[in-house]
């Protein structure tokens, strides 16, 4: 199954881990020890993430650490960034729209 970053940002448990290891890499364990799930199950978020492009994983002796790839966030910017520009043009849209309902309601109500 092909896996993309939409998927792996849409559960909670995956979006913790991203966070952790925004700032540096950890080992399985100390990630698992965030969490109040099994080992196993942090095993399989992460590698979810890693199918995603969002993690990485490497050998430091008998240890596997995860490193978070935070540039695969850019899909997500582009997509986000596409409808950020169509809903502040039609919030912009209806923001004059009101000011102009307003602004006859006003008049409106001072003839009366």
């Amino acid at each position: 199954m092909r896996r993309d970053v939409f998927q792996a940002i849409a559960d909670p448990t995956r979006r913790e881990i991203i966070d952790l290891l925004a700032n540096n890499p950890l080992n399985l364990n100390a990630i698992a020890d965030n969490f109040s799930i099994s080992r196993p199950a942090i095993s399989k978020q992460i590698k979810i993430l890693t199918q995603c492009g969002l993690v990485t994983i490497s050998r430091q002796g008998r240890e596997h650490y995860c490193t978070a790839n935070l540039q695969k966030f850019g899909e997500v910017s582009a997509w986000i960034e596409k409808y950020k520009v169509f809903w502040n043009l039609k919030l912009d849209a209806l923001g004059d729209f009101l000011e102009k309902e307003a602004e006859i309601n006003k008049n409106f109500t001072n003839k009366t």
